[in-house]
């Protein structure tokens, strides 16, 4: 699930008589579909992935976790590029990249090749869509951002429901003897089309100030989430070796690490890669802690779940996909109701109950799978669906503003770009340890007849830590503010106030 993070830098007030904006819109509005869709399209084709090419599956969280990890690591430099070189021009290499690697995604020849187009294509998308918002801050006056960023959120709903639907169809209809393949290729025509008529219809834009890059803090932060997930999704099948311990203990060394960096180099040109003074507001502290750990829950769920669906239960891609249809409908319902009605009125109490809810619904569907079996069918899993979207919706729509809401508005976008690089951190974290929520409870060894119920136990097993996920979640919210205002230094003008030194507005899933 993507969400839309806006701050703004101060840029000259486009022009409103051009009409060429509205095919610049059209197009990053494509791109940004491309990108939701490409993550949620993926999951439902893993089992035929791992049948056809036969993958481990320590690959399968690989094909996943990969993309998350380097979309992750390099949204902040992707944005800060766009900055500096100009946002059309990043946006169109990026876009262009994302074709490029979603053809060697379908042509793949083994799963090692798959895995590393989903790295590339994962940093690709991480050059292309923080360039979304930027450009259409710079291409649309204030009066229509509104109208604009209403767009926006439909289609984050339209990708969450089309995403599976449309990877169950384009699996189960196999074209040309394909198999799962057309879930990637599909983005050629669109990404050649999307660069053709970027190049032709989006305006330049450029920071008003020079930024510099900080390629150490990314290559500190990609090297630590290296060092955790790599022994995370490979120890089960290496049998834990000691290397895996130490790699991971390493990895908070590095953290150490980079904290240490970040500081010294905020102190000496005023450019880091992450404002650590943004940690001294306990609000925003809680709201990282948050991100990441609704992050880890996620990732956990969404892959167990269409594991246990395909391979535990034996269904087909497209059953699978219209199952999960009510939990993305009840995400985009209420997270409508929640920005809308229920958050002005009630504050964080909104957001402490999407957790409850949203857990509420994990054990449902816990005792659910338990109670039926292998016998459970789509409409017995829909009540516990619908509660979890619900809780779901609750809380992605209203959180980012909640977590922003106490840090002043000259640090609001770096901020806003930290938020999404943890979250996205979060969720490749959650698929690293599917192997040992999941996996670890199934035995290496399976006769056909045992695969049903061992995946039927694993999966029960994860949403047991999914749960308990969410109540460390419940808790962690009684930090956020009450009542999230616009900015602590006031909503009054907010719309055209500057973000000094910082990338501006940013599309994350």
């Amino acid at each position: 699930m993507h969400s839309t993070d806006i701050a703004h830098a101060p840029t000259p007030e486009p022009a409103t008589g051009d009409r060429r904006r509205w095919f610049a819109l059209a197009i990053v509005m494509t791109a940004a579909f491309m990108d939701l869709v490409d993550v949620t399209i993926v999951n439902i084709a893993v089992p035929s992935i791992q049948r056809d090419e036969g993958a481990t599956f320590s690959q399968i969280q690989w094909i996943t976790a990969g993309y998350a990890l380097a979309f992750a690591a390099g949204l902040v430099t992707g944005g800060r590029l766009g900055d500096i070189h100009g946002r059309k021009r990043v946006f169109l290499v990026g876009i262009g990249g994302f074709t490029v690697a979603s053809a060697l995604c379908g042509l793949a020849v083994n799963p090692e090749m798959l895995v590393a187009s989903r790295i590339l294509q994962g940093a690709m998308a991480a050059l292309m869509v923080p360039q979304v918002l930027s450009i259409v801050h710079a291409t649309f006056p204030a009066h229509e951002r509104g109208k604009v960023f209403g767009l926006f959120g439909a289609i984050v709903g339209l990708g969450a429901v089309s995403g599976p639907l449309l990877g169950a169809l384009l699996t189960e209809g196999n074209l040309f003897g394909l198999e799962w393949r057309p879930i990637f290729l599909i983005n050629l025509p669109v990404g050649v089309a999307a660069l053709f008529l970027g190049s032709r219809f989006i305006t330049e834009s450029k920071a008003p100030r020079a930024l510099k890059l900080d390629l150490p803090g990314v290559a500190l932060v990609t090297l630590a989430l290296l060092m955790l997930l790599y022994p995370l999704t490979r120890g089960r099948e290496l049998g834990w070796p000691v290397w895996g311990y130490v790699s991971m203990a390493g990895a908070l060394v590095v953290f150490a690490a980079l904290v240490a960096y970040e500081r010294a180099k905020g102190a000496r040109d005023g450019s880091p890669l992450i404002e650590l003074s943004l940690f001294r507001v306990k609000s925003f502290a809680a709201g990282i802690a948050v991100q990441t750990v609704f992050g880890v829950g996620l990732g956990v769920f969404f892959l167990v779940w269409t594991l246990y669906m395909q391979i535990g239960l034996g269904w087909s891609a497209l059953r699978a996909g219209l199952t999960g249809v009510p939990f993305s409908v009840a995400v985009s319902v209420a997270a409508g109701m929640s920005v809308q009605q229920l958050v002005p009125r009630f504050g964080r109490k909104v957001l402490q109950a999407g957790a409850l809810v949203m857990a509420a619904g994990v054990l449902i569907y816990l005792a659910e799978a338990d109670h039926y079996g292998l016998g459970i069918t789509s409409w017995q899993m829909a009540l516990p669906l619908v509660v979890m979207g619900a809780g779901m919706g609750l809380i992605v729509a209203p959180l980012t503003d909640a977590v922003l809401s106490e840090v002043p508005r000259e640090h609001a976008g770096s901020a806003s770009g930290l938020i999404n690089t943890v979250q996205q951190m979060g969720h490749a974290l959650g698929l690293g340890l599917v192997s040992v929520v999941f996996f670890g409870v199934i035995d290496e060894r399976l006769a056909p007849a045992e695969v049903g119920p061992a995946f039927v136990d694993g999966f029960t097993h994860a949403l047991g830590w999914v749960a308990t996920v969410l109540g460390a979640i419940f808790l962690l919210m009684f930090a956020l503010p009450k009542r999230p205002a616009q900015h602590v230094e006031g909503a009054e003008g907010a719309e055209e106030a500057p973000v000094t030194g910082e990338k501006e507005p940013e599309l994350v899933p």
